[in-house]
């Protein structure tokens, strides 16, 4: 389970200080599917970055399975993001002279995992690209390089999935693909996904969305899948 209490996030640039996060208090439980909207600047980025155990509160706690992660050694943050969260990225970030196979494989490398090619195969028929393994990223289209990095996320079999902007470069049928396999890991797998977005047809396809404006929540709604009707939660 994940639970901000009154968080706060506070950037300081020489004697200036920016809120990025103010007193914000959410709780996303396991095997949620969830959004978190807004626009640039709105907190959304860094809400996901302290989620992920990238970046600590300044103030408030981050409950992480009733840990205060605030509380934990930098060891213990680094375990938790290598076999506990995946993440994927807007820019899929993989490299370039590499195959899909071997980029799928590097958080298994870091890990000393022996059985990394069968795993990093595994990942990539989950996502549909078991017949594209040998390719280099610029041999593959845009949609199956974003495929290849939630494979990569997937490769060390987390329990929470952070995407920021997962279909922010890519063309609507693509979009529709990688958002579909996101659902399939979350309905069938049971993982946690939590995207990040500020597209409104991305984030109907979330059971929960959560709306940041200036480093605050506004709203927190359920959604009724299909039905488009929403159900307001308290703040």
């Amino acid at each position: 389970m994940i639970e901000l209490e009154n968080v706060s996030k506070i950037y300081r640039m020489g004697e200036v200080e920016v809120g990025a996060l103010q007193n914000v208090s959410v709780r996303i439980d396991d095997g949620e599917i969830a959004a978190i909207m807004g626009p640039s600047g709105s907190g959304k980025s860094t809400m996901m970055n302290v989620v992920g155990c990238l970046d600590v509160p300044s103030e408030g706690r981050y409950l992480l399975d009733g840990q205060d992660v605030g509380q934990l050694s930098d060891d213990r943050l680094a375990e938790i993001r290598g076999r506990e969260i995946g993440f994927v990225f807007q820019t899929y970030n993989l490299l370039p002279r590499l195959s899909a196979q071997a980029n799928v494989e590097l958080p298994l490398i870091y890990g000393g995992r022996r059985d990394r090619g069968k795993k990093a195969m595994e990942a990539l028929d989950r996502v549909g690209l078991a017949d594209r393994a040998s390719h280099r990223p610029t041999e593959l289209s845009g949609g199956q390089q974003q495929r290849v990095g939630i494979a990569r996320a997937l490769v060390k079999e987390p329990r929470i999935l952070l995407a920021d902007e997962p279909t922010g470069n890519l063309d609507s049928r693509s979009s529709e693909e990688i958002i579909a396999i996101l659902r399939s890991l979350n309905e069938e797998d049971g993982i946690t996904v939590i995207l990040v977005t500020h597209e409104t047809e991305i984030a109907a396809h979330a059971r929960r969305v959560v709306s940041m404006l200036d480093g605050r929540i506004v709203t927190d709604q359920v959604q009724e899948q299909g039905a488009h009707e929403v159900v307001d939660e308290p703040i």
